[in-house]
């Protein structure tokens, strides 16, 4: 992806990063009181790890040196840049939540949707 990432003060790169993550196991939390899916959130930091029934995870990792979100999955890893309003991964510009609802309903073996923080 040729396009520029949006530059961040550490203090900005910390509060979009944790609205990221709160968002998520806000949906976690929801999705498990809906009895919709089986899916633990467990949050260290800014590190969270979403595990599923079968035991997979999806791990989804803050990286402040380099200002920068990490999601890895069965599937692979993906490196995510602040562009233009939203978290977009470094090799295809694949928004992070749309990549995120992509590997979720893999792993949890039904269409979910996460919602952008």
């Amino acid at each position: 992806m040729t396009a520029i990432s949006t530059p961040l003060t550490d203090a900005e790169y910390d509060a979009r990063t944790s609205a990221v993550l709160a968002s998520i196991e806000k949906q976690a939390d929801a999705w498990l009181e809906e009895d919709r899916i089986d899916i633990d959130p467990q949050r260290t930091g800014g590190l969270l790890e979403l595990q599923f029934e079968d035991r997979s995870k999806i791990v989804v990792n803050t990286q402040p040196p380099l200002h920068e979100l990490w999601l890895a999955s069965r599937r692979g890893g993906y490196h995510f840049k602040f562009i233009d309003g939203f978290w977009r991964d470094t090799k295809d510009g694949v928004e992070f939540f749309e990549r995120l609802s992509q590997e979720t309903s893999f792993h949890g073996g039904k269409p979910l949707s996460f919602d952008r923080a």
